[in-house]
């Protein structure tokens, strides 16, 4: 397969929601030039190309596999041009290009790390790992220069004003995705502890579930119960989480495998992600976003109070089918029957949590006026900050802790409470953040005392009704709810793969701030009178059968 055919057949792929690097042409001595025949002959005045970017440090030892990539805005014969680094010079192939362009002496590395048309070079540049100057000519004199410091391993980098970023390469490059509002059901944890096995078992041709760890029996019972009944099952999770792979998720692992269900984890290099953090699953024609992990005390409803939608929107479920997919088939992806090989894995903290807690928030269905897409660490940081900035009238906002006094969102929060919008603040009282809770609440509280803002913070009292809070989630102005799996801090911002949806209307969007103020009251919760009665009713119910409910055993 030629690499214009290559990059058709991607494109054919990416439109059928599989990323580009899937549509890799197999292993070849070398790419074929460009046809002339298929290419609009190139002006003898063409615009010079300009670099989009340079891969200096590759991975594989002996930095096989560097490579540039050109941006060539009209057909452009490249044997009118060189490179050059300042120590040697490179003349370029004699063929005509438009387009992104990547020029390489390895061009099988290199079509697996770029979607950039694949030019093969005779002769390469040695660029060098701490900085260069590589330096675009034509007839002798500079059209386009590109420099570069210190080049980390795996990572490629980009023009950016008068210097350059890094990022991983294969690294996405998402925009935020919106949709008109369709359907969507909301629910709480624990409360709707039955939502996320409910959307699983009812599959009928695919489940794609991403995920940082996963360790509930109940969701590997609807996962293996799908494969069997010959739905598409593939998991996606993170390889390296905090403390280690645990044995419990390794038997997990271990156990759909052998029935045939693809997991996959992200654990290898070049790392595109510190932490694959999200949690979501594709599910037929539905997407499931939520805040919590696939374990009992998450999603099976044992502990954590967590936010979760069930979108029915074509967009967004295309939009997160190509993130599993781009994810699942980057470098640092590894198999798991690969991954596992020779590994020991660390023993689990204790049992997992079994704890019931009284269902006072039921799921409820809504239609969203619109629903978006956020991903970071793409697009979630500029779009929730521009959230902040356009309330008007309240942010609440339920998170486990907050990174820092100076960090990104709590300075828009800040800046909203200054210019009169009413914004609340409840961190979790987990015992692993409480100090840190109490001293950036009392530190808030003060501010607002001192420059008479309407701003409040607490730490949650669960009262009863859940262990901890585990949600990430804001309401800004009762009409607009941002659901997912993104902390309040720079680094699940910038540098973990996290996955959100921001729901606006009325509707869905009071469904969480009712929740929210219960949460915000706490121990001075009051139910409403007819949800008291019909509390009373079901544990009245409850007795006369003599049986205990629980989500999962």
């Amino acid at each position: 397969m030629s690499p214009r055919s290559a990059v058709l057949a991607a494109l054919v792929l990416f439109a059928a929601g599989i990323p580009a690097l899937a549509a890799s042409a197999p292993a070849t001595s070398g790419p074929a030039p460009p046809a002339e025949s298929t290419r609009p002959p190139a002006p003898a005045n063409a615009t010079p190309p300009t670099f989009a970017a340079v891969y200096p440090n590759p991975v594989p030892d002996g930095d096989a596999g560097e490579f540039v990539v050109l941006d060539a805005a009209e057909p452009t014969r490249l044997g009118n041009y060189t490179l050059s680094d300042g120590e040697d010079t490179v003349a370029l192939p004699n063929v005509t290009v438009e387009g992104r362009v990547a020029l390489t002496t390895a061009p099988n590395l290199t079509r697996t790390r770029t979607d950039a048309e694949i030019v093969a070079l005779d002769q390469g540049l040695a660029l060098a790992n701490t900085g260069d100057r590589v330096t675009l000519a034509r007839g002798g004199e500079s059209v386009a220069e590109l420099t570069y410091t210190d080049a980390p391993e795996g990572e490629l980098a980009t023009p950016n004003g008068d210097g350059v970023a890094w990022q991983p390469v294969g690294a996405t490059e998402f925009p935020v995705v919106a949709a008109t509002g369709e359907s969507a059901r909301a629910f709480v944890l624990p409360d709707g502890g039955s939502v996320p096995a409910e959307t699983l078992a009812d599959a009928e041709k695919r489940i794609l579930l991403a995920g940082y760890t996963l360790t509930s029996e109940r969701i590997r019972a609807e996962l293996v119960a799908a494969n069997r009944r010959g739905v598409e099952v593939r998991v996606l999770a993170d390889g390296s989480p905090v403390g280690g792979l645990t044995r419990r998720s390794a038997r997990m692992f271990d156990s759909l495998t052998e029935r045939g269900i693809d997991v996959t984890v992200l654990s290898g290099a070049p790392a595109r992600y510190e932490f694959h953090h999200a949690k979501y699953a594709v599910v037929d024609d539905r997407a499931l976003v939520t805040t919590e992990n696939w374990k009992a005390a998450g999603t099976g409803g044992h502990a954590s109070r967590g936010w979760g939608a069930v979108v029915s929107a074509d967009r967004i479920v295309a939009a997160l089918n190509r993130t599993f997919h781009a994810d699942a088939s980057g470098l640092d992806a590894r198999s798991w029957p690969q991954f596992r090989a020779g590994k020991r894995f660390e023993p689990a903290d204790g049992p997992p949590a079994n704890e019931t807690y009284p269902n006072t928030v039921d799921p409820r269905r809504f239609s969203p006026d619109s629903v978006e897409l956020l991903r970071a660490p793409d697009n979630a940081e500029r779009r929730l900050v521009t959230l902040l900035r356009n309330a008007d009238e309240s942010v609440r906002i339920q998170q486990v802790s907050i990174g820092s006094r100076r960090q990104p969102f709590l300075r828009a929060t800040v800046a909203a409470a200054r210019r009169g919008v009413d914004v609340q603040i409840l961190l979790a009282g987990a015992w692993y953040v409480e100090e840190d809770n109490r001293e950036l609440v009392d530190w808030l509280n003060d501010l607002a005392a001192r420059e008479g803002i309407p701003l409040s913070a607490r730490v949650a009292d669960p009262n009863g009704r859940f262990e901890k809070i585990h949600a990430k989630g804001v309401i800004v102005d009762d009409e607009q709810v941002l659901v997912g799996s993104l902390n309040w801090n720079n680094h699940s911002a910038r540098q973990n793969r996290e996955v959100a949806v921001l729901l606006e209307g009325e509707g869905v969007a009071g469904y969480f701030a009712d929740v929210f103020r219960a949460d915000w009251q706490g121990g001075d919760w009051r139910l409403p009178a007819g949800v008291v009665l019909a509390v009373a009713l079901a544990a009245l119910a409850a007795v006369l059968v003599g049986r205990r409910f629980e989500f999962e055993g």
